[in-house]
């Protein structure tokens, strides 16, 4: 006998519109959306965390139990590949495209100006004074209000032990997480609890794309899912081991959970 389809509830606890792909909660949500929520997120008087979740990230998590117990501390997964959308969308959620993390971030900064407050983390300080001159061209009236462009281990600790403190002392709106993958998820899971307020965005290539020192995909291969192949073709070397490995690995689990009727089902029933 076939066993019981697994149950796909399609709200979360907050009332937000989800799907599930591989055991990821995934929000059904737009560029105009996720930019209102997050305005609305700041007056909270907890922190939120937002992860920009790929095929690489959801896969992580389905087959990297240490990663989903790390990534547990994150409140909202956007989906930020079409492959994604594409499996969302099989579930009726009738997106048209994804939510693309560095394309987000120059709209939310170029929405945000004062008294919204933006704290960025991660890249070099060169990248950060070319986002901040990048983001000023578009938004006159955008506040930075600090950087950090230091080192980060991979179990999330920074080589300066007082930028927690002066992020609490600044209390900015919109804290920028960059230090690439699985660096920001470990800050984010190790200091989410220890920050008063804040939404905090994991965004890593953004700061790149964002300040130009790095190229981003043509639209039309972002619109065909192709955006990896593009990075890839750009850095070889340190993106081809890991395109191979979870590539390969999100279309085993999609196979392999779809054939088991567990594709869109909760996060619960893979663990």
């Amino acid at each position: 006998m076939d066993p019981a389809p697994a149950k796909t509830t399609t709200t979360s606890t907050d009332g937000t519109e989800v799907r599930h792909v591989l055991g990821t909660t995934l929000d059904v949500t737009t560029y105009d959306k996720l930019a209102l929520r997050c305005r609305e997120l700041v007056s909270r008087p907890s922190p939120t965390a937002i992860e920009f979740a790929n095929t690489q990230i959801v896969t992580m998590r389905r087959h990297d139990p240490e990663f989903r117990g790390i990534t547990r501390q994150f409140d909202h997964f956007v989906p930020d590949g079409m492959p994604l959308i594409w499996c969302m969308n099989w579930k009726n959620a009738q997106l048209e495209d994804r939510v693309y993390g560095p394309a987000f971030m120059r709209i939310l900064l170029a929405q945000t100006p004062a008294p919204f407050t933006h704290y960025i983390l991660g890249g070099s300080e060169e990248v950060g004074r070319r986002l901040v001159k990048s983001a000023q061209s578009v938004n006159p009236g955008i506040q930075m209000a600090g950087s950090y462009h230091g080192g980060c281990k991979p179990n999330g600790e920074l080589t300066d032990a007082g930028v927690l403190e002066e992020i609490n002392r600044l209390s900015p709106d919109f804290i920028w997480v960059a230090f690439g993958t699985p660096k920001q998820q470990a800050w984010i899971h190790k200091n989410k609890g220890r920050i008063r307020r804040g939404v905090m965005l994991s965004v890593g290539f953004a700061l790149d794309v964002n300040a130009g020192t790095k190229p981003d995909a043509p639209m039309w291969m972002q619109r065909l899912g192709l955006g990896w192949v593009f990075r890839l073709l750009s850095e070889p070397r340190r993106l081809g081991p890991r395109y191979l490995k979870y590539n390969s690995l999100f279309l085993f689990y999609l196979c392999w959970d779809g054939l088991r009727g567990r594709l869109h089902a909760r996060p619960a029933d893979h663990q």
